[in-house]
Order: structure tokens, then sequence, then C-alpha cells
């Protein structure tokens, strides 16, 4: 039986992740990551992989703990346009919580990755592609029961809220001011007929 490990993955995962998203992928260094983990170089990277192995894991642990939870929570609001609006609300919120302006992680990880770096950049893919089909399933049902306007292209209306979902968390990064997210967000629901985002 192998000697166990000594040390928890969640734990280890949660240490990278902050050291990763107060310095960004590129910038944070091995001794970073050593420093923040408490383990050694070679544990680290034993236990998790290279860098950028570490960073994958990272990345996947952040966001089942965050966007994935909150797309499934707000998926299952009373009507497809509160999930939206909830969904909005709860991001502007958060990003106005974040008084160290760290933004998100895959949002930061977007603006860094490098052309050459096909495994992140798939892997980011892969995660917008699964909020644009959470927007896109919302907007369909709600064109369904009526609840937002049936003469506009859901396809099209998806990729506009990816993009403003983008915007916002990159503004939240430099000018988490409430009335640009606020600003930046109201007309993309308007324009699906909903309501104006208005925060409690």
């Amino acid at each position: 039986m192998g000697r166990p490990r000594g040390f928890d993955s969640t734990d280890v995962l949660n240490a990278a992740r902050d050291a990763f998203w107060a310095r960004g992928y590129e910038a944070t260094s091995t001794r970073d990551l050593v420093k923040a983990t408490g383990l050694t170089q070679p544990s680290l990277y034993n236990a998790f992989g290279d860098k950028r192995t570490l960073f994958l894991r990272v990345l996947d642990h952040y966001l089942n703990q965050t966007l994935r939870e909150r797309i499934a929570q707000h998926e299952s609001a009373a009507t497809p346009g509160a999930a939206l609006t909830d969904f909005f609300a709860d991001v502007v919120q958060r990003s106005l919580d974040d008084k160290a302006q760290r933004g998100c992680l895959m949002v930061n990880s977007v603006l860094e990755a490098a052309p050459g770096d096909s495994e992140l950049r798939d892997a980011i893919t892969e995660e917008l592609t699964r909020i644009r089909d959470f927007f896109l399933r919302s907007i369909d049902a709600g064109q369904r029961t009526g609840e937002m306007r049936s003469d506009i292209d859901a396809e099209q209306a998806a990729d506009h809220l990816l993009a403003v979902l983008l915007g916002l968390r990159v503004i939240a990064r430099v000018h988490p001011a409430r009335d640009w997210l606020v600003g930046a967000v109201s007309p993309a629901l308007t324009h699906l007929g909903l309501r104006p985002l208005h925060l409690d």
C-alpha cells in the first residue's frame, strides 16, 4: 500500500488557485506555487503534474465551485427570465464585493491564453460553450413561454449575452463601479424583453 500523501488535495488546489488568481498564469512561478501550497516542488509536481497541468486542474476545480454550480442553481429558478436575470445579478454583485478586483479566473485566463497553447484554449472554449448553452436554453425556453421576445434570433442573443458576460468581468477588474456594471447588463436584458437589472 502506498504511503499517504500527507496533504489535502482540495486545500492544495485552493492555495494554487489563489496564487494563479492573484498573479495570472504566466507570472506565477514555481516558487510562488511552492510557497502558496507549502509543498516542495517535487511533491507538488508529482501529485499534480507540471505547471500547466496543475493550472488546468485548478481551473476545473474553480469552475466546479463557481460558474458550473451557479448555472445549475440559477437554471432551477422559477422562470427562464429569472435564471438569466439572477445569473447576471449574481455576477455583478460578486464583482462589487471583490475588493481585490481579481475578476474571474477563467476570463483572466482567456486574456492570457497564447495562440499556440491549444490545451488551455480548448479548455476555456469548452467552458465558454457551456455558458453559452445555458444562455441559449434559457432564451429558447423564455421564447416558448412568451416571457422573452420571439422576434429575435436565440443563437445570436446567446452569443451577445456571452460577450456581455466577458466584457463585464473585464470591466470589473479595472473599474468595478455599480453603474458601469449594471449599465452593461441592462440593455442586453431589455433587448430580450426582460426588466433591467436591479440589485437589492
